[in-house]
């Protein structure tokens, strides 16, 4: 039997849609619906490069210099990023996640991170799937399982699907962030200004064109219920919507500018985060999980059109 770069795949099938989970990183590989990919996945025999669809925990985004104080205890991560000296995404992108329970339209994967270098805490982690008429529900639990509080930040990285020939620059893209965090050329942020009069406004909506972007918003504008929301929509006004809950104060939009360039700017990564980057080093929307302590977030991909 061969085994997957991605080892097993749990495939959810609800109303005429399907989307496959991948027991490695506990990702989301694939989702289609109404006869089209909502989002930019890879195949069963590929590795999820580029961070494609994979959960980032217990810290999102990238982290100066693999360094951070906690409880005035200094602590050195290895460096995912060695080119610009950061530590990025995080630990459980490529390590198995076991299946708690699972049906025909969802699953809900775990994974028992234990105390390594750089992070000598003990935490549990959740991720259910589960697919319905309305779309793909995406909820990540995370409970400190050890007996000293520990920091914790989580994201998720999907690529929407721009469409088949199309690019992003076809598209018309509407994203929440009233404020964008400006970077340095390690991709950290610097600073801060307000999207409003600038070409990062996205709260009414526009073409994308050629605009380039990688960088995280905040300050998101919500609806009654509380949830932020992304829509990414081509010429024939339809596509794809991610919503967001309140546990995630922060989105990073990636137009795909350097990955390859049989994949570049086919669809704008949405990524979901609890905090911005660097956050282990300022502090910023850290989440401070004491013994037993649990936290809890959503968010979720529907079709438009």
């Amino acid at each position: 039997m061969t085994v997957l770069p991605t080892g097993d795949q749990f495939v959810l099938r609800c109303a005429g849609a399907e989307a496959v989970v991948v027991q490695v990183g506990g990702g989301l590989r694939s989702y289609r619906a109404g006869g089209r990919d909502l989002v930019d996945g890879f195949g069963e025999r590929e590795m999820a490069v580029n961070a494609r669809g994979q959960l980032l925990a217990p810290w999102p985004n990238r982290l100066r210099d693999g360094r951070y104080s906690w409880d005035g205890v200094e602590h050195v991560t290895p460096l995912s990023e060695p080119e610009t000296g950061n530590a990025i995404h995080c630990l459980v992108q490529y390590v198995p996640w076991q299946v708690v329970d699972r049906t025909g339209e969802s699953v809900r994967l775990e994974h028992l991170l234990y105390p390594q270098p750089g992070y000598p805490f003990l935490l549990r982690l959740q991720v259910a799937y589960e697919l319905s008429p309305a779309g793909l529900r995406v909820q990540t639990t995370a409970t400190n399982e050890g007996d000293v509080p520990l920091p914790y930040g989580e994201g998720h990285h999907p690529y929407l699907a721009a469409g088949v020939g199309l690019h992003v620059d076809d598209c018309a893209l509407v994203a929440p962030g009233a404020t964008r965090l400006e970077t340095d050329e390690r991709q950290l942020p610097i600073g801060s200004e307000p999207v409003e009069g600038t070409r990062y406004d996205l709260r009414a909506g526009r073409a994308v064109g050629d605009l380039v972007i990688d960088h995280c918003f905040t300050d998101l504008e919500r609806d009654a219920d509380g949830l932020a929301w992304v829509r990414l929509t081509g010429p024939d006004g339809r596509g794809a919507a991610v919503w967001l809950d309140a546990a995630y104060g922060h989105l990073q939009l990636f137009t795909g500018d350097v990955v390859a360039e049989s994949r570049r700017r086919r669809g704008p990564a949405v990524e979901p985060m609890t905090c911005p980057p660097n956050a282990f080093a300022t502090g910023r929307s850290v989440i401070r999980l004491e013994p037993g302590e649990s936290t809890t977030g959503s968010w979720g991909i529907m079709p438009l059109g």
